[in-house]
């Protein structure tokens, strides 16, 4: 009821329309989209099985006609040197990325940089930065949750794929044995770091994660800017000294 005073339609029209007996129109589909905040890849699909076009593009970032935003979101990441950011695609493949995060990509083998640097995989593989993280435990219930996130609203195969490798890594899955990744963590603190211990020191780093705010792309619309920043001054003192 409330979804259907939202979208300007009875309630027994929207019965209608969820259980097949009547057929929406692109105007409906799209109200629909936007009010349950649907992604425009999954709103795309709405429009086909109704029996629409698809209304949202889909173009690669290195297109030409992508010149614009590219250079933009390079020029966002430019500016948070000397610390890391990156920006992530639908699978949080990085697909951008600064200076800054040279020092945390040196740290990971090829096999888990190429063809694309994947978070999820790269920091909770054996391999990766996992057994160089000190609070695993709560950054690992983080990622997981973000996880969780992509999938409810996604349902993508890939990123189902992605949570059943990560959780079955040894240390990831003895941490999920152990501790219930969906409970939310003590408050002590504001924020959950993700510390690095590396050459005797430990790296203290937060994330911000941003997204365009009125795309009308597909490929804009699923992409994160992720921008971490020192918790402590030994943090940014480290990545200013490896900057310069």
């Amino acid at each position: 009821m409330a979804l259907a005073q939202r979208v300007g339609v009875s309630t027994r029209h929207l019965s209608f329309v969820e259980t097949g007996r009547s057929r929406p129109s692109p105007e409906l589909i799209e109200a629909i989209g936007i009010h349950l905040d649907i992604p425009l890849r999954e709103r795309n699909a709405m429009l086909l099985a109704a029996g629409y076009a698809p209304r949202y593009r889909h173009t690669p970032l290195d297109d030409p006609a992508m010149a614009g935003p590219r250079s933009s979101l390079q020029r966002l990441l430019d500016a948070h040197m000397p610390y890391p950011g990156f920006v992530l695609d639908r699978h949080w493949n990085v697909v951008l990325a600064n200076g800054g995060a040279a020092p945390i990509a040196a740290l990971l083998p090829d096999e888990l940089t190429t063809p694309t640097l994947n978070v999820f995989r790269s920091s909770l593989h054996p391999k990766g930065l996992a057994p160089l993280t000190a609070n695993l435990p709560e950054w690992t219930s983080y990622l997981l949750r973000q996880l969780e996130r992509l999938i409810v609203i996604t349902h993508d195969d890939e990123l189902i794929a992605i949570r059943d490798e990560v959780t079955a890594y040894p240390a990831i899955a003895e941490i999920l044995a152990e501790h219930d990744w969906r409970t939310p963590p003590p408050v002590d603190d504001p924020l959950i770091p993700c510390d690095l211990s590396i050459g005797g020191m430990t790296l203290s780093l937060f994330t911000t994660l941003t997204s365009f705010g009125t795309p009308q792309d597909v490929t804009l619309d699923e992409l994160s800017i992720e921008l971490f920043f020192p918790t402590d001054d030994a943090t940014a003192e480290f990545f200013r000294t490896a900057g310069a």
